[in-house]
Protein backbone atom coordinates (compact mmCIF):
# COMPACT_ATOMS: atom_id res chain seq x y z
CA UNK A 1 0.00 0.00 0.00
CA UNK A 2 1.26 3.43 -0.90
CA UNK A 3 0.12 6.76 0.41
CA UNK A 4 -0.52 9.33 -2.30
CA UNK A 5 1.36 12.61 -1.95
CA UNK A 6 -0.73 15.71 -2.62
CA UNK A 7 0.78 18.63 -4.54
CA UNK A 8 -1.67 21.13 -6.03
CA UNK A 9 -1.04 22.28 -9.60
CA UNK A 10 1.43 25.10 -9.82
CA UNK A 11 2.80 24.62 -6.29
CA UNK A 12 6.54 24.36 -5.81
CA UNK A 13 7.36 20.96 -4.24
CA UNK A 14 8.23 21.27 -0.54
CA UNK A 15 11.61 20.08 0.71
CA UNK A 16 11.64 17.53 3.52
CA UNK A 17 7.87 17.11 3.87
CA UNK A 18 4.63 16.73 1.90
CA UNK A 19 1.77 19.23 1.86
CA UNK A 20 -0.68 16.38 2.27
CA UNK A 21 -1.10 12.63 1.91
CA UNK A 22 -4.06 10.38 1.11
CA UNK A 23 -4.44 6.81 2.37
CA UNK A 24 -6.30 4.26 0.24
CA UNK A 25 -9.80 3.22 1.24
CA UNK A 26 -9.92 0.55 3.94
CA UNK A 27 -6.54 1.37 5.45
CA UNK A 28 -6.06 0.86 9.21
CA UNK A 29 -5.22 4.17 10.86
CA UNK A 30 -2.56 4.14 13.59
CA UNK A 31 -2.28 7.10 15.98
CA UNK A 32 1.11 7.38 17.65
CA UNK A 33 1.35 9.52 20.78
CA UNK A 34 4.15 12.00 21.25
CA UNK A 35 7.44 10.15 21.64
CA UNK A 36 10.40 11.80 23.32
CA UNK A 37 14.07 10.89 23.09
CA UNK A 38 14.25 8.43 25.93
CA UNK A 39 14.95 4.70 25.79
CA UNK A 40 12.57 1.81 26.57
CA UNK A 41 13.20 2.32 30.30
CA UNK A 42 12.12 5.99 29.97
CA UNK A 43 15.63 7.28 30.58
CA UNK A 44 17.28 10.02 28.53
CA UNK A 45 20.74 8.96 27.41
CA UNK A 46 21.59 12.45 26.17
CA UNK A 47 20.50 16.02 26.74
CA UNK A 48 21.44 16.98 23.15
CA UNK A 49 18.82 17.50 20.46
CA UNK A 50 20.30 15.29 17.73
CA UNK A 51 20.46 12.03 19.73
CA UNK A 52 17.09 12.79 21.31
CA UNK A 53 15.56 13.29 17.85
CA UNK A 54 17.01 9.99 16.64
CA UNK A 55 15.69 8.12 19.69
CA UNK A 56 12.26 9.79 19.44
CA UNK A 57 12.01 8.77 15.77
CA UNK A 58 13.11 5.22 16.64
CA UNK A 59 10.39 5.20 19.31
CA UNK A 60 7.74 6.30 16.78
CA UNK A 61 8.86 3.53 14.44
CA UNK A 62 8.81 0.94 17.25
CA UNK A 63 5.20 1.80 18.11
CA UNK A 64 4.31 1.71 14.41
CA UNK A 65 6.02 -1.69 14.01
CA UNK A 66 3.89 -3.01 16.88
CA UNK A 67 0.88 -2.34 14.61
CA UNK A 68 2.57 -4.02 11.65
CA UNK A 69 3.61 -0.75 10.03
CA UNK A 70 6.73 0.56 8.36
CA UNK A 71 8.10 4.10 7.89
CA UNK A 72 6.37 4.54 4.52
CA UNK A 73 2.99 4.10 6.24
CA UNK A 74 3.39 7.38 8.14
CA UNK A 75 1.15 10.00 6.57
CA UNK A 76 1.54 12.79 9.12
CA UNK A 77 4.07 13.76 11.73
CA UNK A 78 4.23 16.69 14.13
CA UNK A 79 7.48 17.66 15.82
CA UNK A 80 7.56 19.77 18.96
CA UNK A 81 10.94 21.27 19.81
CA UNK A 82 11.87 23.56 22.69
CA UNK A 83 15.27 24.68 21.36
CA UNK A 84 15.05 26.44 18.00
CA UNK A 85 18.73 27.50 17.88
CA UNK A 86 19.82 23.91 18.58
CA UNK A 87 17.42 22.65 15.88
CA UNK A 88 18.80 25.09 13.30
CA UNK A 89 22.38 24.18 14.26
CA UNK A 90 21.87 20.45 13.60
CA UNK A 91 19.27 20.62 10.82
CA UNK A 92 21.56 18.97 8.26
CA UNK A 93 22.43 16.12 10.66
CA UNK A 94 18.73 15.69 11.47
CA UNK A 95 18.15 15.16 7.75
CA UNK A 96 20.79 12.42 7.70
CA UNK A 97 19.16 10.68 10.68
CA UNK A 98 15.78 11.01 8.95
CA UNK A 99 17.04 9.39 5.74
CA UNK A 100 18.75 6.61 7.72
CA UNK A 101 15.53 5.66 9.52
CA UNK A 102 12.79 6.82 7.13
CA UNK A 103 14.51 6.56 3.75
CA UNK A 104 13.18 9.05 1.23
CA UNK A 105 9.67 9.03 2.69
CA UNK A 106 8.50 12.52 3.67
CA UNK A 107 4.99 12.68 5.15
CA UNK A 108 2.93 15.78 5.81
CA UNK A 109 4.83 17.44 8.64
CA UNK A 110 4.71 20.35 11.04
CA UNK A 111 7.53 21.68 13.23
CA UNK A 112 6.30 23.60 16.25
CA UNK A 113 8.59 25.37 18.67
CA UNK A 114 7.38 25.30 22.28
CA UNK A 115 8.69 26.67 25.56
CA UNK A 116 9.06 23.27 27.25
CA UNK A 117 8.10 19.59 27.18
CA UNK A 118 6.59 17.56 30.01
CA UNK A 119 9.46 15.06 30.17
CA UNK A 120 12.66 16.75 31.36
CA UNK A 121 15.28 17.12 29.88
CA UNK A 122 13.41 16.44 26.64
CA UNK A 123 14.14 18.76 23.75
CA UNK A 124 11.96 17.18 21.03
CA UNK A 125 8.73 15.20 20.85
CA UNK A 126 7.34 13.49 17.73
CA UNK A 127 3.78 12.31 17.12
CA UNK A 128 2.52 10.58 14.01
CA UNK A 129 -0.44 9.13 12.17
CA UNK A 130 0.00 6.18 9.83
CA UNK A 131 -2.20 4.20 7.46
CA UNK A 132 -1.64 0.48 6.97
CA UNK A 133 -3.34 -1.60 4.28
CA UNK A 134 -5.77 -4.17 5.69
CA UNK A 135 -4.49 -7.74 5.93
Amino acid sequence: MTLQTLLPDGWKPPIGYANGMVAPAGARIVFIAGQVGWNAQQQFESEDLLPQFEQALRNVLAVLAEAGGRPEHIGRMTAYCCDKPAYLAVRKQLGAVWRQLMGNHYPAMSMIFVSDLLDHPGKVELEATAAIAPT
